[in-house]
């Protein structure tokens, strides 16, 4: 008799790898949409665009969104971008030096501003700065204490950056510069930084990203009017009109950056990618 038509035998069929990630991939979908379906009907959507969605306000927001709002925060982040970058550089020649002191230095102060929430950098800027300093001012105003609160934290990320970057270029570079009687530093700065620059390009696009975002942390240095980035800007109407479609609006002036900004920080990986 055959073992399969015994009684009480069960014939059981295991799934393949395959189909058992589709089984799963299915229920994922299923989960999803569920949840969309479950926000979808329990949600307010009558009092949500009450708050978030008034087209009138909306309109009013603008030029002065574009004009003053976005235009500062797209100057804070590059100002802070480019002190970042560069004391970011110092900060990497500094950790690769054969120097002991130096290294410690600069290891003390990537680990300090990796390590310390932005915020209190800014803080520290619009506080400590002054009374440490009594009578001195930081040249360039409201622009020059962003772009030294942004800079000192990017410089701390983008150096272990650089570094790496520094470090990816093969030894050869360097021994074929010397051997043309290019001196170390002249090397470095013709061969070596320019092969690592290319490396870093988008991770270091990534950290504009991240600084566009942080610029949000200006408020906290006490700005005027004129001065104000997207976030003081949005907080500042939605207390005057007691309606969030301030805030809902520079939140979408913000992903009018940072998603081209993301899109490329893509194509450039995957160019990198390929080119690896």
């Amino acid at each position: 008799m055959d073992r399969a038509a015994a009684p009480g035998h069960v014939v059981t069929s295991r799934l393949t790898r395959r189909q058992r990630r589709r089984v799963w991939q299915g229920i994922q979908y299923a989960v999803f949409v569920a949840v969309l379906v479950l926000v979808g009907v329990l949600a307010d959507w009558g009092r949500l665009q009450n708050q978030f969605a008034q087209t009138d306000l909306a309109v009013r927001l603008f030029p002065q969104i574009i004009t003053t709002a976005l235009r500062n925060t797209v100057v804070y982040t590059f100002s802070g971008f480019a002190f970042g970058l560069v004391l970011g550089l110092v900060v990497a020649m500094m950790r690769l030096s054969s120097v002991a002191p130096y290294r410690w230095a600069a290891g003390v102060y990537i680990e300090l501003f990796r390590g310390l929430p932005a915020l209190l950098i800014f803080i520290f800027v619009g506080v400590a700065v002054p009374l440490a300093f009594p009578g001195a001012e930081i040249p360039g105003g409201i622009y020059g204490k962003v772009a030294l609160g942004l800079g000192l934290v990017a410089a701390a990320y983008m150096a272990e950056t650089i570094r790496a970057g520094i470090q990816a270029v093969p030894k050869g570079q360097m021994e074929a510069a010397r051997s043309l009687g290019f001196s170390h530093g002249r090397a470095m700065a013709s061969v070596i930084i320019p092969q690592a620059f290319r490396i870093v390009i988008p991770p270091l696009t990534n950290e504009l990203v991240l600084l566009f975002k942080d610029s949000s942390l200006v408020l906290f240095l006490g700005v005027t009017l004129e001065q104000r980035e997207l976030t003081k800007f949005g907080r500042d109407l939605a207390s005057e009109t007691a309606n969030s479609t301030p805030i809902l609006v520079a939140g979408l002036c913000y992903l009018l950056v940072t998603v081209p900004l993301s899109f490329v920080v893509r194509r450039l990986e995957s160019r990198a990618d390929k080119a690896t």
